[in-house]
């Protein structure tokens, strides 16, 4: 048996990609719209962390994906959220981003909308409230959606996809409320539901994330999300900067302090300050722009979690 007859099927995907032609040109205007509002809003783009000894740990469980360097255990991004934050607390200026490759090897996740690798708009802005980013991502979506809109009629036409421009501001629900009405599956109900891009908050998660000071237990973060089921678009949160409360909730969520020293050393330092940001993902941006049932349709080396990966 020939290499050719093992690979050659598993490649058919290359074969069938009908349209990508179109939908990489919508993704080209996409980040040509992204980059022109970030740019007037005088945000500085930085280059992107791919590996390093701290990342997000997340909030769900992913294999690990880490290299060893010279005795040296670097882990692959999962997310810059701590990178950023440190970034924004060194740099005097009002907000920085990074268009982020990110990995995370999932685990046991059936899905339309995952990838195992993956690129990330991160954003974050210095001093910033929850209300403050959220409407700072409202302005740049409207702008972004406007701009690709315009520029690209004959893609979206080839694609069958149309582009509706949200106003501000968009719908927002707590997650205790839409918990109560829809139970654990909230998230999936919901977007199922809605007809324009919307906003979750509240949510126990990463430890980073700002708890309310006047609510134990709740949170100052927030998740954008698509409507017509194409779930979640950002994950974001005011970030916690005093050592003494990062400790803490790492301790309360069982986390080792260990796996994250570095960032631990400079917020005892008092190194880190107030901040507030997001990440967007930008495959499944494009996914809700051009209306593909699958993620791997967007891509031309898609790697779905718990299928083989060809390239």
């Amino acid at each position: 048996m020939t290499h050719s007859s093992i690979l050659l099927p598993n490649a058919s995907h290359l074969r069938k990609k009908g349209k990508i032609v179109e939908i990489l040109k919508i993704q080209t205007e996409v980040l040509i719209a992204i980059h022109e509002f970030l740019y007037q809003e005088e945000l500085l783009q930085l280059m992107p962390v791919i590996v390093s000894p701290i990342t997000d740990p997340l909030c769900h469980p992913v294999y690990e994906a880490s290299i060893k360097y010279l005795n040296q255990r670097l882990q692959l991004t999962k997310s810059m959220a701590l990178h950023k934050q440190i970034a924004i607390s060194t740099l005097d200026v009002k907000g920085i981003y990074i268009v982020s490759p990110n990995v995370r090897l999932e685990k046991d996740i059936q899905s339309d909308n995952h990838l195992l690798e993956f690129s990330q708009l991160d954003i974050e802005l210095r001093d910033a409230s929850t209300l403050e980013f959220m409407s700072f991502m409202e302005d740049l979506i409207i702008y972004m959606l406007a701009k690709v809109r315009d520029r690209c009629k004959k893609e979206l036409k080839i694609l069958g996809a149309e582009i509706k421009i949200p106003k501000k501001p968009f719908q927002v629900y707590s997650s205790w409320d839409l918990r109560s009405e829809f139970g654990s599956a909230f998230k999936s109900q919901i977007t199922q539901r809605e007809a324009d891009l919307f906003w979750i908050t509240d949510f126990e998660r990463e430890f980073y994330d700002k708890e309310d000071e006047t609510r134990r237990g709740h949170y100052l973060n927030y998740d954008l999300y698509y409507p017509e089921g194409y779930g979640e678009a950002l994950s974001g949160g005011e970030r916690d900067y005093e050592y003494e409360v990062i400790v803490r909730k790492l301790e309360e969520r069982n986390q080792s302090l260990g796996d994250f020293v570095p960032y631990l050393e400079l917020a005892k330092a008092a190194m880190l300050g107030p901040s507030a940001g997001g990440g967007l993902g930008i495959e499944r941006l494009i996914r809700f722009l051009t209306k593909r049932p699958h993620i791997r349709e967007i891509t031309l080396f898609p790697k779905v979690p718990g299928e083989p990966i060809f390239l």
